[in-house]
């Protein structure tokens, strides 16, 4: 059996998600409280991090790996154009989401407000709230400039950089932290992935302490 340890909220477990129900993988989710760092975890990945995939009796870790692995070995639906150069866009896009927007945004959003109780670690930071919250004015306005000559964010068909965006944007529209109203086109590309199959399983998804906002499991919203 395939078996994903991830934690709900968290944008790369959300990515291998999207990519394993895409390509539909049967998936059992155990939840890994990651932070405590658990010997059973560590044996599985001793950099203590989520996600990892068993599959194939192989244990995987870091998301683009994994995202990787499984565009190789399960290649239909690809999610990763045929062409060098359109790959080479999609690869630049999944590590900007994955990098500038999560360490300038997604982590110093949700890493105050949700991570911090949820491990135990102390008290959000208002000052790096806002400064997050500056932040993803930024890159709505940058998605908004792709989407404006681009059908999907990089290119004309759905790639991995569209999971990869949505995984961050996904996580944090939880807490109702996105501002929809700042981009119609940027809103219209996550209501066509929201509405995809693949992503149904995330919109079931509870933390507890945490009630999710009231249009995020919302087609319409």
């Amino acid at each position: 059996m395939t078996v994903l340890y991830h934690a709900p909220l968290s944008p790369f477990c959300r990515k291998v998600r999207l990519t394993l129900a895409e390509k539909g993988i049967d998936t059992d989710l155990q939840d890994e409280a990651y932070w405590d760092k658990s010997a059973d975890f560590l044996r599985r990945n001793a950099a203590g991090k989520v996600p990892v995939l068993k599959i194939d009796g192989l244990v995987l870790s870091e998301s683009s790996a994994i995202c990787e692995y499984l565009e190789e070995v399960y290649p239909n639906p690809a999610l990763l154009p045929a062409d060098p150069r359109d790959r080479v866009e999609v690869r630049r896009l999944v590590a900007f989401f994955d990098d500038s927007f999560y360490n300038q945004v997604t982590i110093k959003i949700l890493g105050e407000r949700v991570y911090k109780k949820i491990a135990g670690a102390g008290y959000p930071d208002s000052r790096t709230v806002k400064e997050g919250m500056a932040r993803i004015k930024d890159h709505l306005d940058y998605m908004a400039q792709l989407l404006d000559h681009r059908r999907w964010l990089a290119g004309d068909v759905m790639t991995l950089a569209d999971f990869a965006a949505a995984a961050q944007l996904s996580s944090l529209d939880y807490t109702s932290d996105v501002d929809w109203n700042r981009s119609a086109t940027v809103k219209d590309w996550y209501a066509k992935i929201k509405s995809r199959p693949a992503f149904r399983p995330l919109l079931r998804d509870l933390v507890t302490g945490f009630p999710p906002a009231l249009h995020y499991t919302d087609l319409d919203f």
